[in-house]
């Protein structure tokens, strides 16, 4: 894993690399590359490649309320897995939260990525609400570190 880098996205090609990699993932809540913007001028935004191959990407919410709650979240494409990347993103994102401060760490799974439910709950984390967004017709699951 010695050729895997990180980057923040610092440019609109890179954005679109961390675009793609959500909108595969989560394919029930595709963003536009204007709304990639605007969460990397709020959330701390990475992504992940092997050499020039684009494996995936990480986002960190930072702590906004009393609780000192962020949400980490990694997401790595499907060829990828299994092989350490969604743990070096998901070490990365969970340092940076609690850089900012985070006492609490949380993180989304879309209910049908049973690879990333999978890997939640072999990280420690807890279900603790299962809910629809409006219009969708995959639960969110939210999960909390133990």
């Amino acid at each position: 894993m010695s050729d895997l880098r990180f980057q923040q996205p610092d440019g609109d090609a890179a954005l679109r690399d961390w675009q793609h990699v959500h909108n595969v993932i989560i394919p029930t809540h595709v963003l536009s590359l204007e709304e990639v913007r605007e969460r990397s001028e709020r959330h701390h935004l990475e992504i992940a490649y092997l050499d020039d191959a684009l494996v995936g990407c990480s986002t960190v919410r930072p702590p906004t309320d009393d609780t000192l709650t962020a949400t980490v979240i990694a997401r790595v494409l499907a060829p990828y897995r299994g092989q350490g990347f969604g743990e070096a993103l998901y070490r990365r994102g969970l340092h940076r939260a609690r850089e900012l401060g985070a006492r609490v760490i949380e993180t989304v799974v879309l209910s049908s990525n049973e690879d990333g439910l999978r890997f939640a709950r072999k990280h420690g984390f807890i279900e603790t609400e299962r809910y629809l967004l409006p219009g969708d017709t995959i639960p969110w699951i939210d999960l909390r570190l133990s």
